[in-house]
């Protein structure tokens, strides 16, 4: 499994590239997943309901099953957040792991940078980021510069750094490749 990631501050459009390249790989023929890194307290589930009492009431996991998806929820209580390694073993192999956020972990990314948002470059202290993508052009960068517009490029940027071949996944048509 190829994984690859996109970082850079709040703001700065990781979110709605990953849905474009979500769209543009997955169009492709390849089987792709997503991980995501908060710094923030969240919460999928709804006070009230059943998978809600059950955590509150003190369950270690609560998985949720349907005929449509499932969801496991672990709570960490007085436990350490595992690290990146630990997530993506619990993941299926796909084609591609992009991974959005998780800024200090050592696999190659994108920096998704905007300077209406004013931050300073990742890239420089991060050997990892490959590429930035932005959406105006930028000055004495030493690594490529993609239109952050361009999902189409960005896709075909990440597909040639990971040396990604066509997709093991099924196919467009519900077939297996072989």
């Amino acid at each position: 499994m190829k994984i690859f990631g996109l970082v850079g501050w709040s703001g700065s459009g990781k979110t709605t590239l990953v849905v474009r390249l979500l769209d543009e790989l997955i169009g492709r023929g390849y089987t792709v997943s997503t991980m995501k890194h908060t710094h923030h307290n969240f919460d999928m589930d709804t006070p009230g309901k059943d998978s809600y009492e059950h955590r509150m009431a003190g369950a270690h996991e609560v998985l949720v099953t349907s005929t449509r998806r499932w969801a496991l929820m672990h709570e960490l209580r007085d436990e350490a957040e595992p690290d990146m390694e630990t997530h993506i073993a619990r993941m299926t192999p796909v084609d591609l792991l992009l991974i959005e956020g998780f800024k200090t972990y050592r696999h190659d990314k994108i920096e998704v940078h905007r300077p209406s948002v004013g931050k300073p470059f990742l890239y420089e202290e991060d050997p990892t980021v490959a590429a930035l993508a932005s959406d105006e052009p930028l000055e004495g960068v030493k690594i490529p510069v993609l239109d952050l517009n361009d999902a189409a490029a960005i896709a075909d940027f990440i597909i040639a750094h990971q040396k990604m071949t066509a997709g093991i996944g099924p196919t467009p048509e519900g077939g297996i490749r072989q």
